[in-house]
């Protein structure tokens, strides 16, 4: 088969043209071979059923210990930041599932909910403060509330934040940065994560590092570089792809006004209502890159063994054969088995978590501003370029 040379989704930063991009590829089939911008060949799955059934096929599996820029990255390094859920195959990944979720446990994010809804009040009554001006929602919102829960519930002091910022922003988004910048940065965070191990075993407290260090299974127990890359995960699964949700689902709700007033009408649509938000501009492009063991028959063609696939999440969200008018945003819509989470062994861990600060922030923002409206209803905000994550790079508005 010919790789497609259609626009690349991952490069398509403005307004619309991510989704038209994917889009396109699909027109000529369910799995395509593209060359990804960094020059890598790859299978792009933009099919629901076809995506589905590759994140449960066994042969479909992930490239242990893999990340940017390998070539760069020490091995001592690259084993601290990448030893976690989606980068490890069975039984090390059961194994790991199996002690991660002895921690994170369903009881520990609902107690949340109470800390989540304050950390949301703060942050809109200090946008309100700033005046009747355009605000950006995601400096001023949508990075702070996910930042600070998760470094809450880590156990991360809050003068070391910051830091944590610019590194997460960094290794998150690896692929668009100098090699030299993000092994600096991988670097910086597994030091800190190290020294904060250190000081959690000698004092523990009630916070997520705390349980994951103690957290055993008969003599079994975490390593520090399997605490380093859990660290580095929730950073990427409980963070950067909550600020998406957070931002991308208010611009939705912007932009569909009779959907806004549909919600505000009804709140007890709310958690359908991010369920469809989670669908229509979903915070993940794509999977965790994973590679075919043996050859794989799907969609059509034939997959050869050795190859890398990348199941695109949020193509297959809108897929029509799937969900019926996909590029309409629809709160009531039935039968909403998006797969914005992933599907099969690697399914989200944290996906409550996100779903409960979608909920809350969400909720809150559009109750407590009736008058919210964009700052600019003619332009189109610029998304950010890469290969995992699909956010606004910013979105001015008006809260009235």
């Amino acid at each position: 088969m010919t790789t497609s040379t259609t626009p690349s989704p991952f490069t398509e930063t403005t307004g619309p043209a991510r989704h038209a991009a994917f889009a396109e590829l699909a027109t000529t089939g369910p799995v395509q071979k593209v060359m990804l911008f960094t020059g890598v060949p790859a299978w792009v799955v933009t099919g629901y059923a076809e995506a589905r059934e590759l994140l449960a096929h066994p042969a479909l599996v992930k490239i242990e210990g893999g990340g940017p820029h390998m070539d760069a990255m020490p091995p001592d390094l690259n084993a601290a930041m990448n030893t976690h859920l989606l980068g490890t195959n069975p039984p090390d990944h059961t194994r790991l599932r199996r002690l991660v979720t002895a921690a994170f446990t369903v009881r520990r994010i609902e107690a949340l909910a109470p800390r989540v809804q304050e950390i949301t009040d703060a942050l809109l009554d200090a946008l309100e403060g700033e005046g009747d001006g355009p605000v950006d929602l995601v400096d001023g919102f949508g990075f702070p509330l996910p930042i600070t829960v998760i470094t809450e519930l880590l156990g991360i002091p809050p003068g070391d934040r910051a830091d944590f910022r610019r590194w997460s922003s960094v290794t998150v988004n690896g692929t668009v940065h100098p090699p030299e910048v993000y092994v600096d940065a991988a670097r910086s965070m597994v030091g800190y994560v190290r020294e904060l191990i250190g000081a959690k075993r000698a004092d523990p407290g009630d916070d997520l590092l705390s349980a994951l260090i103690a957290v055993h299974e008969g003599g079994d127990r975490l390593s520090v570089d399997e605490l380093t890359s859990m660290v580095f995960l929730l950073l990427v699964a409980g963070h950067e792809t909550t600020v998406n949700l957070i931002v991308s689902g208010t611009y939705a709700l912007l932009r569909n006004p009779d959907q806004l007033a549909l919600l505000r009408a009804e709140p007890d649509r709310l958690p359908a209502a991010v369920e469809e938000l989670l669908r229509y501009d979903g915070p993940v492009q794509v999977t965790i890159p994973a590679v075919a063991a043996a050859p794989i028959d799907v969609g059509g063609v034939t997959i050869p063994a050795g190859e890398i696939v990348l199941p695109a999440l949020l193509a297959a969200n809108r897929d029509p054969s799937r969900f019926p008018e996909p590029d309409r945003l629809d709160i009531t819509r039935p039968s909403n088995a998006h797969m914005a989470f992933g599907h099969g062994l690697h399914h989200c861990l944290g996906a409550p978590l996100a779903r409960l600060e979608g909920r809350i922030a969400l909720g809150t923002l559009i109750n407590r501003f009736p008058r919210l409206r964009l700052a600019d209803p003619a332009g189109e905000p610029a998304r950010n370029p890469g290969l995992l994550m699909n956010g606004l790079v910013a979105l001015p508005v008006v809260l009235g």
